[in-house]
């Protein structure tokens, strides 16, 4: 990753950390039906967040929208088992599709806000 970072980004580090948080919650939600969108987000803002204030934002917004939606999809995916998928399967494409337009906005140095996501993290 040759050259100037985005706006908004100080160095390439913090870039492709914003990317790790977005980007990884959302393959997370795709190859774990939802379950582990979370994971990307955390490993973002425990290896960085401390360190830069921009890293440590995109994470937290990441991981505030993948930590709800992944307790959802929990929630919801054993008694879809017995019922149905369709709850399920409609969260994770949520999760996906909210998560990409967030990396993409963050690839251009701005700060998504995602939908429906609380603040546990502070």
């Amino acid at each position: 990753m040759g050259g100037m970072p985005s706006p908004g980004y100080a160095n390439n580090d913090e870039k492709t950390f914003a990317l790790i948080a977005h980007f990884g919650g959302a393959a997370g939600a795709l190859v774990s039906a939802g379950f582990f969108g979370f994971v990307a987000p955390l490993i973002a803002y425990l290896a960085k967040g401390q360190q830069s204030p921009t890293i440590r934002a995109h994470a937290i917004a990441a991981l505030n929208f993948q930590a709800l939606w992944s307790l959802l999809a929990f929630v919801i995916f054993f008694p879809a088992m017995c019922l149905a998928f369709i709850p399920s399967i409609i969260i994770v494409i949520f999760q996906i599709v909210v998560g990409v337009i967030a990396g993409i906005q963050a690839t251009e140095g701005r700060l998504y806000k995602y939908p429906l996501s609380p603040s546990f993290i502070k």
